[in-house]
């Protein structure tokens, strides 16, 4: 649930990355601010964090594509994508071996890097990248909890 005040992430239906605080929510449309922090050095030489500046956003709710999910458990992503790089890395330097001296040259070195890279990217391709909009059982709703009478009287 995101409400004014609360911190959200999310990809929109064009591509864009948002990570930014809701600062109104209204006529299915959510305002954004999101902040732009970067490590600055001091005058003494240390490092501390600062706050550059801001962007506003405002987007309907339909533009919303999909929701970075939390995931609490093991991170089976980063393992899947360290066994691609490895993999991949092995059959270059197996490739480069090949190239530079062809007697030392090990094939079965070389298969088994592309079989680990294949691995790999198999691995990634089947881990959950967030939760999508529109697509299983997510949708989202717009609640309008407004405390405001929004009926006009008439005199």
């Amino acid at each position: 649930m995101f409400f004014k005040g609360s911190q959200i992430e999310f990809l929109t239906t064009s591509g864009a990355y948002r990570n930014a605080i809701i600062t109104e929510i209204k006529n299915d449309s959510i305002y954004l601010k999101e902040y732009i922090i970067n490590i600055v050095p001091s005058t003494l030489g240390f490092f501390f964090t600062d706050t550059v500046g801001s962007y506003r956003y405002a987007y309907n709710y339909k533009q919303i594509y999909k929701f970075n999910k939390e995931n609490k458990k093991f991170n089976t992503g980063g393992s899947a994508a360290a066994l691609y790089g490895g993999g991949l890395l092995i059959s270059v330097a197996s490739g480069v071996v090949y190239l530079a001296d062809r007697k030392n040259f090990s094939y079965t070195l070389f298969t088994t890097g592309a079989g680990l890279a294949a691995i790999g990217y198999l691995w990634q391709k089947q881990t959950s990248k967030g939760i999508t909009v529109g697509k299983n059982k997510y949708r989202i709703e717009y609640i309008n909890i407004s405390t405001k009478n929004n009926e006009t009287t008439k005199r």
